[in-house]
């Protein structure tokens, strides 16, 4: 994917995110969609080695819209100023663990795990962890675990214990967790110049443990 052409693309969209301008450039947005349906037509395949149930899904139903959902927004520029894609078993939709492609200048990043999953799930992930901690922290203390995402992303976490759970057990943090989430942030020259068998591949990799350990969770649901 030429990901150099994207970037400048986005810029001049952060620039100038109004419809006019969005219209006239149009044909440039569909070429970089089409180039990216292509890269991600190439890098499924790769997943699937190591995670075969992502095999089925097509790239159409990995990619985001680029419209923005203004009607509960302040901001209502119509345009997301980045382009993303979360390949799982079911795509973008479905509260499946998977792999998320971020593309915006300056702010790049590979993610994967479980973003905000619903209560039901939620609960069954805290479950999952609570009776077996030994196997998730196996997971997360990895040295390929570690050497891209160091720990789970924090940024949405509860204060106090969730409740159900005894507050003194020992590993009481791992039940915090609103989401269950991994973060590798790249810099626009390595996006850009690198392959993606050695940039994405390895982080996606060292990932998929985690995500496992997330779909047995969500399969004790009964989903």
């Amino acid at each position: 994917m030429n990901v150099s052409q994207a970037f400048v693309f986005l810029k001049e969209l952060d620039a100038n995110n109004h419809r006019d301008w969005f219209q006239r450039n149009k044909k440039s947005y569909d070429a970089i969609k089409n180039d990216l349906l292509a890269f991600l037509g190439e890098l499924i395949p790769e997943i699937a080695v190591f995670d075969p149930p992502v095999a089925a899904i097509q790239p159409n139903d990995c990619i985001f819209r680029i419209y923005r959902d203004v009607r509960f927004s302040n901001d209502k520029s119509p345009y997301k100023t980045h382009i993303g894609a979360f390949i799982s078993k079911t795509g973008r939709k479905g509260n499946h663990p998977g792999y998320y492609i971020h593309i915006e200048p300056g702010k790049s990043f590979l993610a994967g795990g479980l973003y905000m999953p619903p209560p039901e799930l939620l609960k069954a992930v805290r479950d999952e962890v609570y009776y077996n901690a030994q196997a998730f922290k196996a997971i997360i203390n990895h040295p390929d675990f570690i050497r891209f995402f160091t720990k789970l992303d924090d940024m949405d976490k509860l204060t106090r214990p969730p409740k159900g759970y005894v507050p003194a057990w020992p590993d009481i943090d791992l039940l915090k967790y609103k989401s269950y989430v991994v973060v590798h942030y790249l810099s626009d020259e390595a996006f850009a110049n690198t392959p993606p068998d050695a940039l994405i591949l390895p982080v996606f990799r060292a990932m998929y443990p985690l995500n496992g350990f997330l779909q047995r969770a969500r399969e004790n649901t009964g989903q």
